[in-house]
This record gives C-alpha cells, structure tokens and sequence, in this order.
C-alpha cells in the first residue's frame, strides 16, 4: 500500500510540474524583411520599467533566412508589454551607432511605429491575457 500511494504521490507532482511548465501565453513574431542573412536578430519583451533600460523580462536571438525570422516568447504572464528587435549584423550583441547617434543596424518594435525620435512604451505596448498573440514587426 505504501508503494502504490508512494506511486500516486509522484505522478501527482509529475503531472502539476508539467501543468505548471506551460501556464502563461505563447507570443509569436515574425519578421521579414531583415536585409541580409549576416548576424543574428535580438528581441526582447519588455515592461514599461524594462523598456530602453536593458535586458527585457524575456530575451531571444535567431539567425536570418532568406531575410526572415519567426521568435516565440512562451509561458509570458498577463500584463502590458512591448517587444524591441534589432537586426544584429555584425553579432556583437549591440546596437551601433553612427557618429551623429543614429543607429547603424535597423530595428522595429510592436506597434511598428517608426517616427523620429528614440522609441517609447506607448507606441509599442499591448495587452497580454490568456489567448496566444501573433506579431509582424518591421524594420
């Protein structure tokens, strides 16, 4: 008797660690116009306090084919986010810049909004909540 409750006991945890390992929201984002092959492209998902300060709360690279990447954030919790990715060319794990502070490699963000000016939460930010969520940034 012991054995088969010492059994159960273990399935119990196994199945409410698998359970566990797949709670939150997957967000997909694709881009595809990358203009080469060369380096890597980074994104990250960030909160208002991440947003242009640093690491974001989930951080993902990917090689470029044929100009395009598709990223997967997985198990992302309910709350307001912005994603940020840039086209590492030279993969130096970076942004350059030109002499006059203008980026050197291209960039996007959710929301897609490209107007002048370094880039803010609010033109990028959206809701996460239960269902999954599928992005097209550009750069």
């Amino acid at each position: 008797m012991k054995t088969v409750t010492l059994a159960l006991s273990f399935l119990f945890v196994s199945l409410v660690s698998m359970a566990q390992e797949s709670t939150g929201t997957k967000i997909t984002v694709t881009i595809d116009n990358v203009t080469s092959d060369q380096g890597k492209v980074l994104a990250g998902l960030h909160t208002s306090e991440t947003f242009m300060k640093g690491p974001g709360v989930q951080n993902l690279e990917s090689t470029i084919e044929n100009g395009k990447v598709v990223l997967t954030f997985t198990n992302v919790a309910p709350g307001t986010y912005a994603i940020m990715a840039m086209h590492d060319a030279n993969d130096n794990k970076r942004m350059d810049y030109e002499a006059n502070g203008m980026p050197k490699e291209s960039y996007g963000m959710s929301g897609n909004d490209m107007t002048m000016g370094p880039p803010n939460f609010t033109s990028a930010q959206f809701e996460v909540g239960t269902e999954d969520l599928e992005f097209t940034i550009r750069f």
